[in-house]
């Protein structure tokens, strides 16, 4: 899992070679008959155009005339004469509400692409406006919880404690439900959407989660995907408790990354130029915060939230240097309590995904049942990679007392496809890039398109025209780039972000808004 792209082999990926196109199936005039989706305008002033509906499905698709749940959907309309059918699209998560994802793309994209889709959102069965809607434990992430690095029994059983009572909790409130929230459900959901928009075949992009998500659709109705876009790759041979272990090493570096990042600035942020040395102040605020929550609000669980997004997305990073900054040389907390509400703190929203985000990992794949492994297991990575290992550990730690039996997870090996488009950066944390270069060798014929350098998760539709101009070609007439190497194609990453002007503070990009939509924290 520590594997890094350091280096992609071979010139010719550099340059995309020759297109391959997929098989043109729409391209007809008019879209098909319409199904039983009683679309109703809910646009708002960012998105006038946006509609949505709802849509009942078995809770068990194994007893279909049994009990209902019901998916909200939403939609923003193909305007083109070409029409190329319903273009499905997913943040990731699990546990992340797509519903304005929708607006987003359709927006984002090049207009001539995004006007002969139907770009459709969806809430993932427990997500959102989805009904029932799962909420376990309100008020889990209230500040201030336990130090995460257990380094006494006493903080240990306080976390196990924790995460005991939210296992629990979801049992309770949730046991005839829990069953039936897993990723093989949520695609048999995904086919009852195709099946009510009356599509033939599906064109589908997915972010983060949603990639295993589309992966798994794929291999379960590989005749419904006429299009496939995977972007910051889940690496499917470790759902999901290797693959959280994978992320720790990852995170570990990014945070590495904005030390180096600081560093560079020292005349701004006066935190020194040697990375290390700064790293070493970052630890000491930690160790001080646990003694001493800033605002009552931010001790060192709550600094590890707050600094774990720079990790998805560097636009955080001049924000938290300038939190940073002022806690270590002007012993001024508030902008880090700032930091923590803006990133970090968790709303009625976050605790629905949280929800829905254990319920789906914790039923997908079997974890370890003896805490033993876990502590063995996290020291050791903790002894590597010390940012956010224990963090992380706790916060899928209820999966080791889940109140479900666990599935097997889906081989989504594929030769059924037409062509597939991957996204995937070198230095991504969330997703690391071994999941790309692994999902590429699984789905036969599949394109990956690498951003060498880039550590963002979540790469298209975020200013990097290089990546577009693929999603894009693709998209239009399924042209994919044909390579030598392990990428088909290799795009340069975005410069890191300058410190913070005026101007900058107070202008938003695209990046920052694709971040905001990303699923729940993975």
């Amino acid at each position: 899992m520590k594997k890094r792209a350091a280096v992609l082999c071979g010139a010719a990926v550099v340059v995309a070679g020759s297109v391959t196109a997929a098989p043109a199936e729409a391209g007809t005039s008019q879209p098909p008959q319409p199904a039983a989706l009683a679309w109703k305008k809910c646009g708002t002033t960012d998105h006038p155009t946006l509609q949505c509906a709802s849509l009942k499905v078995p809770l068990d698709h194994a007893n279909p005339r049994g009990r209902q749940i019901t998916l909200a959907l939403s939609r923003v309309p193909h305007t083109a004469k070409t029409y190329q059918g319903p273009l499905l699209v997913n943040p990731g998560g699990p546990g992340g509400s797509g519903l304005t994802l929708a607006a987003f793309v359709a927006g984002a994209l090049p207009k001539a692409v995004a006007s002969q889709y139907d770009v459709i959102g969806f809430d993932p069965r427990g997500v959102g406006k989805s009904k029932p809607a799962l909420d376990c434990k309100p008020g889990y992430f209230n500040p201030v919880r336990p130090d995460s690095v257990p380094v006494t029994p006493a903080i240990e059983a306080a976390n196990l404690k924790r995460v005991k009572a939210f296992a629990a909790a979801c049992g309770r409130k949730y046991a005839s439900v829990l069953p039936y929230i897993d990723t093989v459900s949520a695609v048999q959901d995904m086919d009852s959407i195709r099946q009510a928009l009356g599509a033939r075949r599906i064109n589908y992009f997915g972010y983060s989660y949603g990639t295993y998500l589309g992966a798994v659709y794929a291999r379960l109705f590989p005749h419904q995907v006429r299009r496939l876009v995977l972007d910051s790759i889940v690496d499917p041979t470790g759902v999901w408790y290797e693959d959280n272990l994978g992320q720790d090493y990852a995170f570990n570096d990014r945070h590495r990354a904005l030390m180096t990042w600081i560093a560079k600035y020292d005349g701004t942020y006066r935190l020194g130029t040697d990375p290390e040395r700064i790293e070493a102040k970052w630890y000491a605020m930690r160790a001080a915060l646990a003694k001493k929550p800033a605002g009552g609000k931010v001790g060192a669980s709550e600094l590890e939230d707050t600094f774990m997004p720079g990790g998805y997305y560097n636009g955080y990073w001049p924000y938290l240097a300038e939190a940073f900054s002022a806690y270590v040389n002007k012993k001024n907390a508030e902008p880090l309590v700032e930091a923590y509400e803006n990133f970090a703190a968790v709303d009625a929203s976050g605790d629905n995904g949280y929800s829905v985000y254990t319920s789906v990992q914790c039923r997908d794949s079997s974890w370890p049942r003896d805490w033993r492994q876990w502590r063995k297991d996290n020291w050791a990575v903790h002894e590597e990679a010390p940012f956010m290992t224990w963090n992380n550990a706790w916060y899928n730690a209820p999966c080791a007392f889940w109140p479900t039996d666990s599935l097997k997870p889906v081989n989504i090996a594929n030769g059924k496809l037409p062509p597939v488009l991957l996204f995937q950066a070198t230095n991504d944390a969330a997703t690391p890039y071994q999941g790309g270069a692994t999902v590429h060798r699984l789905l036969a014929g599949s394109s990956l398109v690498v951003e060498q350098g880039g550590g963002n998760h979540g790469i298209t539709l975020s200013g990097n025209a290089c990546l577009d101009k693929h999603l894009a070609a693709y998209l239009t007439d399924g042209r994919v780039p044909r390579g030598h190497g392990e990428a088909d194609a290799v795009c340069k990453a975005l410069p890191d972000p300058k410190p913070l002007t005026a101007k900058a503070a107070s202008t938003s990009s695209r990046g920052a808004t694709l971040h905001g939509l990303l699923g729940f924290r993975g």
